[in-house]
């Protein structure tokens, strides 16, 4: 018998342990089967891989003051808007 689905909420909460293979074998094919099943979490799983490609280039230092302070803001606040 297979595990229950992961949900659009859940995939995104277990995002991070996915990409990093820390999830264990069972909850990897559930995320999988997700993806398999909802373009709009296969599109976001490939946004957040575009990000830590782009930001692992990124040095603070060539941030402008500005956009340098949206970010920190918009990583601060997160939580309260999910």
């Amino acid at each position: 018998m297979s595990s229950p689905s992961l949900t659009c909420a859940e995939l995104v909460e277990l995002v991070t342990d996915y990409l990093e293979g820390a999830l264990s074998p069972e909850d990897s094919d559930r995320f999988k089967r997700h993806l398999d099943d909802c373009s709009g979490c296969t599109a976001y799983v490939e946004q957040f891989r575009e990000t830590i490609r782009l930001t692992g280039r990124l040095r603070e230092d060539e941030l402008e003051p500005a956009a340098r302070e949206t970010l920190l803001a918009q990583f601060r606040n997160w939580k309260q808007r999910s």
